[in-house]
């Protein structure tokens, strides 16, 4: 068959974006199993992949449950329909999960046991180790617990997404078997420190070897006798429900979006149950009062190891303060521009002399929240306009923005309300901002804002000069010390002008179709970039230097990735660095033999979003907040912008990309079957991306 004969269509040439994230939950759990990396590290990784399921199932999975239960037969791009996709998803998941516990039952307890930091079975537990458990139970967690009771007179109650519970089994004196609930609760602990020192630093400063934990939920289990006094506690079985969380808002049919998302909010917490976990020891009987109350198909239930949620384990992570089991703090550096800027003025200087490349989170994340509170205090700025989509519940670049505002300069800021689970934090701000008299918009209808833009106006002489901060990650002060992510300063004026556009757009009703410098999602961005990878399939066919490297977290839209096979036929040379997702198939004859495809899994989530054109030796790059799925193409608003600065474009590539291209560490290759593998070790030339750029 020739290039031109292959359909790009064809179902066969495209992997299953599901199964896709699921390989991807597989190589975070593969660093949980790395023994080369410090144990605390490993245990984070495994906290990371269960928290990573739970959000799989609540958005991904509850989707595909809706479209069988709808029997809807639509195929996906690679030709699986969803019942297809739910088989394959339960099977997969199932196998991760328990390679996940055998990871932490035979792994890593183990050695942390070792280490000094003790989990214990409470049944396990010396006398004087019980006495304190049980008294932390009288103190603390009796006066919490609500046991509900199932019969006549009382409903099966409800369970909220991602409690852990247990099922109790109890006979009263008469002989008759009854059915209760209880909630663990999920304000306390769920891991108890049993000795006094344990979790953290002695009063006297020095830190404790040993430390010593049991789990909350068999502390119960082993006091709820006293819950049921006349009665006898038969059996106690935990069990985990995760709920369909993925919010859905009729914008058009909302007069104010605010208040439709506090109702969504409230209802997230009633979503059907997509996922019940429970024992092994759990009886058939008390699974199918589950089944049947909580209205689930038996292929919901996933019998599994405990702890049912490994997130739980994250308390160890951060309470236990052994730095030699954790890698080392790295302290960001700030970029040589920004190195002795005193003031106000100083600032805007710097970036009238150089754009300016902050690479998080080995650049500090400090001259984005200085450069707000240098525009706060500046008597010479007239407004600041800014898009938040994740600012988080510890915010200085909102608190730059109320003291602005206080200033009394102009200020209007998007706030994405639809920002999966930071909707609440989003709320609160959104509500404080207006209150200090911010101009505070909530986006457009059916399109979530996406994009990462700061635009401070400033009166200069007879003129004003607009200073902008373009990203592709968010404005999180928290996030951006493990995000690796870019941002750039900038006066230029034409991006200045697009930007002063785009914020038009956002606010207000201007229709434009195009911009100076910008890529802007949905007006002009999937455009310009299939304009720009067919530019370089034109160079390749010509016999000029042609090459594509881009780096996203997914790559998933259907168009894309045909063009990107139209380009490996055409010779160009492609290297798709893909975190996440990636429905594109490499290797496969005649179509994708020039791809290659690579992920990094490391110390930090890989986050940012670089296209990278060779152009016949006129070398551009595009930074942005825009993934190659359709979603960021067409259903958000997205900005990409160039990297023009020569010394900058050089930088990105030798020292930056093509480093990522020579990871032998971090870094795994995808095959044509969705299998991923280590890159290939050269033991003379070790190469770790994150430990390069720390370096």
């Amino acid at each position: 068959m020739t290039p031109e004969t292959i359909n790009l269509a064809n179902p066969h040439l495209y992997l299953n974006r599901e199964l896709s994230l699921l390989e991807f939950q597989r190589r975070v759990l593969a660093e949980a199993l790395d023994e080369n990396l410090p144990l605390l590290e490993r245990l984070k990784f495994l906290t990371i992949f269960g928290s990573n399921m739970d959000e799989f199932f609540m958005v991904r999975v509850s989707g595909i449950c809706k479209q069988v239960e709808a029997r809807i037969m639509e195929v996906s791009l690679n030709g699986m329909t969803p019942p297809d996709e739910f088989a394959a998803i339960r099977k997969l998941s199932l196998e991760l999960m328990n390679e996940a516990q055998h990871c932490l039952h035979k792994k890593l307890l183990p050695k942390l046991d070792k280490e000094g930091i003790h989990i214990l079975d409470y049944q396990k537990l010396s006398k004087p180790q019980k006495e304190r458990a049980d008294s932390y139970f009288h103190d603390v967690v009796y006066p919490v617990l609500t046991p509900l009771a199932l019969d006549p007179g009382h409903p099966f109650p409800h369970i909220s997404n991602l409690s852990l519970n247990l099922a109790i089994v109890i006979r009263d004196k008469k002989g008759n078997e009854k059915f209760a609930r209880l909630k663990v609760p999920d304000t306390l602990p769920s891991l108890i420190p049993i000795k006094r020192s344990s979790g953290g630093v002695r009063k006297d400063g020095t830190i404790p070897h040993h430390h010593y934990f049991v789990w909350l939920e068999e502390v119960i289990s082993s006091n709820l006798q006293n819950l049921f006094p006349g009665l006898q506690v038969e059996a106690a079985y935990p069990f985990r429900v995760v709920r369909d969380a993925d919010i859905e808002i009729q914008e058009l049919e909302a007069d104010d979006l605010l208040e439709s998302m506090q109702q969504s909010i409230r209802k997230r917490k009633f979503g059907s149950v997509v996922q019940v976990m429970v024992n092994e020891s759990m009886p058939a009987n008390i699974r199918e009062l589950l089944i049947d109350n909580l209205e689930i198909n038996p292929n919901d239930m996933y019998t599994l190891a405990n702890p049912l949620g490994l997130s739980s384990l994250w308390q160890v992570y951060n309470n236990v303060e052994r730095h030699d089991l954790k890698s080392p703090i790295y302290k960001p550096r700030t970029p040589k521009a920004l190195k002795n800027i005193a003031g106000s003025r100083d600032i805007f200087e710097a970036i009238r002399a150089e754009n300016i490349l902050l690479h998080h989170p080995y650049d500090s994340f400090n001259p984005v929240v200085d450069f707000l509170h240098a525009a706060a205090l500046d008597p010479n700025v007239l407004a600041i306009k800014q898009t938040l989509y994740r600012v988080g519940s510890n915010a200085p670049v909102v608190e730059a923005l109320l003291e602005a505002a206080e200033r009394g300069k102009q200020v209007a800021v998007l706030v994405e309300l639809k920002a999966r689970f930071d909707e609440e934090s989003n709320i609160g701000w959104a509500q404080k901002l207006e209150e200090a008299g911010v101009h505070v918009v909530y986006g457009l209808v059916g399109l979530k804002t996406h994009c990462k833009i700061t635009m401070v106006v400033r009166k200069e002489g007879e003129g004003i000069r607009r200073y902008l901060h373009l990203a592709t990650g968010n404005y999180n002060a928290v996030t951006s010390r493990i995000y690796e992510d870019f941002g750039m300063f900038t006066c230029d004026e034409d991006m200045g002008a697009d930007a002063t556009d785009l914020f038009n757009y956002l606010t207000g009703y201007s229709t434009k179709h195009d911009y100076r410098k910008l890529l802007v999602a949905p007006v002009n961005l999937r455009r310009k970039l299939e304009g720009l990878v067919t530019r370089e399939i034109e160079h390749a066919q010509a016999g000029r230097k042609a090459h594509l490297i881009f780096k996203a977290n997914s790559v998933a839209d259907p168009e894309i990735i045909q063009l990107l096979y139209r380009a490996s036929q055409a010779g160009v040379k492609v290297d798709l660095l893909v975190r996440g997702i990636c429905c594109l198939r490499p290797g496969i004859k005649g179509v994708s033999e020039n791809i290659r495809v690579i992920s990094v899994v490391g110390r930090y989530l890989e986050h940012s979003r670089l296209y990278y054109f060779q152009n016949d030796g006129n070398e551009e790059i595009y930074l942005g907040s825009a993934d190659l799925m359709p979603r960021n193409l067409n259903h958000r608003v997205e900005v990409v912008f160039p990297v023009e600065d020569k010394k900058q474009i050089h930088h990105l590539r030798k020292n930056v990309l093509d480093t990522y291209l020579k990871d032998n560490i971090r870094a795994y290759m995808l095959d044509s079957k969705n299998s991923y593998s280590r890159a290939q070790n050269d033991a003379k030339g070790l190469i770790d991306i994150q430990e390069h750029l720390m370096s």
